[in-house]
């Protein structure tokens, strides 16, 4: 990192996580297109009940790898080998522990669990059978984010690129597979989104297991205590990652509530595609830049620190504003790939495109401090912003918003909560300059 300018750390660090987060996105868009092709509106809708789920294990494991990644990374430039490497093989021990759980307890309470998320009478069913093998599967959802994130840690960010997005391709193989020549239905569905991290695994194991950089499996005595500071470090990653899930949850039993019932459900998973996609494009750019800014931390490198920000605000609001761009002027083509005969879907979403995402662009400003008050163990400020865009603003503004201005609102609420938090973010920013300058 020493000889690299701003814009080449940036581009060697934020854009290849970027790419793997985008093929991880794209494949569980292509499962959506395959639903909406092959089993129509209804089972669209009880897929949409499962990506709550998937996106709380994603968010638990980026959660764990983030903890572990600042520590990492800050011993790492410390010249710290043995620290980091401990820190390591205690984060595979917890992903383990926490695959073992989610399986046990996944299994046990599926049904109470989809009817948690939002499924409803007509549904049900195809919703457990979709939430029965994500869960079975989990520990290898899980193991592909942490290793993906180590990996980057350890200076391999294309390695973790590629592991990722040989997942999401076999993924989508493995649909056209499973839904045409098996004709397996959801379950086939279900079956390719649960196997793809299996391949993103064994990409990643052999430069750990074979110690080609500085983290290694090896016996570690598990500190409770050390447990428990990677996992507040990581917390606010969770709160990140998991706020499509939150918002897909409360928006779910929002559009219940104001009576879209099924078609709502399926024209909002359709929009939540397209969310994962722009959200994605600012998850895998503030992630990927983690490193860099733990390492800056460590070293005391504050000037790099500071002009690595400034530079990632700028981009990431240009990559921003030409996103709404081409969802303003193209979106209606994305949204006919999924169910194109049916003009009723295809008009209810086109109708609710545009306002749901206007304010996104400011989206990409909250998720980049949120990483770089976390990379920096400022983990108060990270959290602040974190439950703003998540937990507060978004079930808040679903419930009021429609209750005083119509249904309608409910569609703009999620880009108006983007907007709060991103000026959140930036109030916290200025008034702490203003005090490290006193």
């Amino acid at each position: 990192m020493n000889n690299l300018t701003t814009p080449q750390l940036f581009s060697r660090y934020a854009l290849p996580q970027m790419v793997g987060l985008l093929f991880n996105s794209i494949y569980l868009i292509v499962d959506g297109v395959f639903i909406g092709h092959r089993l129509g509106t209804d089972s669209m809708a009880a897929a949409a009940v499962s990506v709550p789920l998937m996106e709380m294990l994603i968010a638990m494991s980026i959660a764990i790898a983030a903890g572990a990644g600042v520590s990492i990374a800050g011993q790492l430039g410390r010249g710290e080998r043995e620290g980091a490497v401990r820190v390591f093989n205690t984060a595979f021990a917890c992903a383990l522990t926490l695959g073992a759980l989610v399986i046990v307890l996944g299994n046990i309470f599926v049904d109470e669990l989809a009817v948690l998320l939002g499924s409803t009478p007509d549904i049900h069913a195809d919703a457990v059978a979709y939430m029965r093998y994500i869960v079975t599967f989990s520990p290898f959802q899980i193991l592909s984010f942490l290793l993906s994130g180590l990996a980057r840690n350890d200076e391999r960010p294309k390695l973790a690129m590629f592991a990722l997005a040989f997942g999401s391709c076999s993924n989508i193989l493995l649909d056209w597979f499973f839904m045409y020549p098996l004709n397996m239905g959801i379950a086939g569905a279900a079956l390719a989104t649960a196997l793809g991290p299996i391949f993103s695994v064994l990409i990643l194991l052999p430069h750990f297991v074979l110690r080609h950089g500085s983290l290694y499996f090896t016996w570690v005595h598990i500190a409770p205590r050390e447990v428990g500071d990677m996992l507040a470090l990581g917390f606010p990653s969770f709160i990140m990652e998991f706020t499509i899930g939150i918002i897909t949850f409360v928006y779910n039993a929002a559009i219940v509530r104001w009576g879209y019932g099924e078609l709502g459900l399926a024209a909002y998973l359709v929009l939540g595609y397209l969310m994962l996609i722009f959200l994605t494009l600012f998850l895998g750019m503030a992630e990927g830049l983690q490193p860099v800014f733990s390492h800056f931390r460590g070293t005391g490198e504050t000037a790099r620190e500071k002009s690595l920000r400034r530079f990632s605000a700028w981009v990431f609001l240009a990559i921003g504003m030409a996103g709404y761009a081409l969802i303003f002027f193209f979106g209606e083509y994305f949204l006919a790939l999924f169910n194109p005969n049916d003009a009723e879907l295809l008009a209810f979403m086109n109708a609710r495109c545009k306002e749901y995402f206007c304010l996104f662009p400011l989206a990409g400003y909250a998720l980049l401090m949120i990483s770089y008050w976390q990379s920096t163990r400022q983990t108060g400020k990270a959290l602040i912003v974190s439950l703003s865009r998540s937990l507060i603003w978004p079930p808040v503004l679903a419930l009021v918003l429609p209750a005083m201005f119509g249904s309608e609102a409910l569609w703009l609420c999620h880009s108006i909560s983007e907007a709060i938090s991103a000026a959140a973010a930036f109030i916290i920013l200025i008034v702490s300059s203003r005090r490290e300058q006193k």
